[in-house]
């Protein structure tokens, strides 16, 4: 579909603009294809469980007073999913205004993939970017947004290491890795792509179904200080549509923030960005 068709806002008319938007069937995701959908844009949401993203699916539809999201399942888990679902993109909309790479997760034990790769580091870094490279000519005068985290400040990001070893395995640990290399990443892409401005963020502590396991769900629905979806969901929308951004920036809240360790080393994120290319065999 692409920017074709011109809905109006507060008197003006706008291209309809099509947004790619991953773990859209829950939490920020799922808030910020809402908040799409209201402004009048086609948005296409991606997510893992088929149950879970039907329900999403109505919810978008409502929202967007009708209009009918595009709604693809892929397993991030499993590289093979994300290059089918790059092939549905590129076969079906020939402008891609807005990826938010939102997809992620907290496995609690160590995990290999199918692909040979420890799960944290492929569901939260390796499948964003090999998803970002495949829709790369379509995101030309576009825009990526990465949901990062300050957990980040946790990791010890390795360019040359996404097995890790299971002994040394440490949730929080490989979390804070993979959101540092989103960070990474966003900052790197800036600087090679300099058609697509490319933002990383921190959503706040989310009140969602994040994590794996009965007490860390229960902690992340019920905690009282979390940030609500929706406010998350809405900085993710104002960074897909704000002018002036900080190319390449992390972004807490409304404004660019200094990342911490690594994540803020040019050289890390471009042997990075050369490590995960061959790992993704692009």
């Amino acid at each position: 579909m692409g920017a074709t068709s011109t809905p109006k806002t507060k008197g003006r008319v706008r291209m309809t603009r099509t947004v790619v938007v991953t773990g859209a069937s829950s939490g920020v995701g799922l808030a910020a294809a809402r908040q799409f959908a209201q402004r009048g844009d086609q948005v296409v949401m991606v997510g893992r469980d088929p149950r879970r993203l039907a329900d999403a699916v109505a919810q978008v539809r409502e929202a967007g007073g009708g209009r009918e999201p595009d709604a693809l399942r892929a397993d991030f888990a499993v590289l093979d999913d994300v290059r089918r679902l790059a092939e549905h993109v590129l076969g079906t909309y020939p402008k891609v205004d807005v990826l938010a790479n939102n997809a992620g997760g907290i496995p609690a034990t160590y995990r290999r993939t199918v692909d040979g790769f420890e799960s944290t580091i492929q569901g939260n870094h390796l499948a964003a970017f090999l998803l970002t490279n495949l829709l790369r000519e379509r995101l030309r005068g576009g825009r990526v947004v990465n949901t990062a985290s300050d957990a980040h400040a946790r990791g010890d990001l390795d360019p040359d290491d996404f097995i890790s070893a299971p002994e040394r395995f440490r949730m929080w640990q490989a979390y804070g890795t993979s959101k540092a290399a989103n960070i990474a990443f966003a900052a790197e892409a800036a600087r090679r792509w300099p058609d697509i401005v490319s933002v990383s963020f921190h959503p706040g502590v989310v009140r969602s179904n994040f994590g794996d396991g009965p007490m860390f769900r229960l902690f992340y629905r019920y905690a009282p200080f979390l940030t609500t979806p929706e406010k998350a969901g809405a900085l993710l929308v104002w960074l897909a549509t704000a002018d002036g951004l900080t190319d390449g920036g992390y972004y807490v809240g409304h404004k660019p923030a200094r990342p911490k360790g690594r994540a803020a080393d040019p050289a890390v994120a471009a042997r990075l960005w050369e490590t995960s290319a061959k790992a993704v065999g692009m």
